[in-house]
């Protein structure tokens, strides 16, 4: 009996990016694997962007690849557009891929076999090539853990990229997805409860392509995500979702983390917001201390 390759969901979150989500959509029909699906999820996008995916969508069958447009009323947050994308998503297996990045033609091939030959494998992640005004910027100074149980270093900062991702729907949806209030760092907030739960895979090629620093990215419009972080890793502390030795570490980041944003507000003359971190700094770091829970 022949066997039957899984159906692979691509997923593309997006809102007005008109110029970049042609790339990002060729990139997934480009893509070696088949049988694939694209979703595009479109978070109310005020310009031409949806006529831009519309165009595409010919190119798409040829392409045998069949092609969704979810128009979604905006919400701000790219949590709650890839979680109604991964509703309407009917493959085994998942792949994000954010509107503004592209992956190498044999992306998804590559990670598919790693899932073939592993049933107990859940999520899959690669490695990055970045890009900033078409020049690639050298990650040689990355020196974090990528692969096996990686939650000490997951904690410090968001070190697993959307667009590399590959995972179980089924897992997907039993971990409860992306949260839907955070807009930003919502990646990070959820890599760590899955971090906390289950080893990842690393491929050590850079079968995606990052591309930073244009104006509209959250992350150049605020100037700093760490309050953001802050503020998932907060909820989880809180609300105890940790146990164990990842509880303590959880705790001891947090802490780490408030002091670091109190002393800056201090510096930047915010008193009293910086205060009130550096108050927020030495509970967690009792709590983490004395080695239990418990909401602030």
């Amino acid at each position: 009996m022949e066997h039957k390759l899984p159906l692979i969901s691509a997923i593309i979150p997006v809102y007005n990016r008109p110029l970049q989500i042609k790339d990002a959509i060729l990139s997934v029909l480009n893509q070696s694997w088949r049988p694939l699906e694209l979703i595009v999820g479109d978070d109310g996008s005020d310009d031409e962007t949806i006529l831009e995916i519309r165009k595409l969508q010919e190119q798409a069958e040829k392409a045998t690849v069949e092609m969704q447009i979810l128009e979604l009323k905006h919400s701000g947050f790219p949590g709650d557009v890839r979680n109604s994308c991964v509703r309407a998503a009917r493959g085994e297996l998942l792949a994000f891929l954010d509107s503004d990045d592209i992956w190498k033609p044999e992306k998804l091939s590559r990670q598919a076999v790693a899932f073939e030959e592993n049933p107990d494998l859940e999520i899959s992640h690669t490695r990055e090539e970045w890009r900033r005004a078409g020049r690639i910027i050298s990650q040689s100074k990355m020196r974090h853990k990528r692969e096996g149980d990686i939650f000490k270093d997951a904690l410090k900062k968001c070190i697993i990229g959307p667009s590399t991702v590959m995972l179980r729907k089924d897992y997907y949806l039993e971990s409860g997805g992306f949260r839907t209030d955070l807009e930003i760092a919502e990646d990070y907030e959820y890599w760590l409860r899955l971090t906390a739960d289950t080893s990842v895979t690393f491929l050590d090629e850079p079968l995606t392509i990052k591309k930073a620093g244009h104006s509209d990215q959250l992350s150049e419009k605020y100037g700093h995500i760490e309050i953001f972080r802050i503020q998932g890793l907060k909820d989880l502390v809180d609300s105890e979702y940790f146990q164990g030795w990842h509880r303590q570490a959880a705790q001891r980041e947090l802490s780490r983390k408030c002091l670091v944003y109190g002393r800056g507000c201090i510096k930047r003359e915010k008193q009293e917001e910086g205060q009130e971190y550096l108050d927020l700094s030495g509970y967690y770091e009792i709590l983490a201390d004395k080695g239990y829970g418990g909401a602030c």
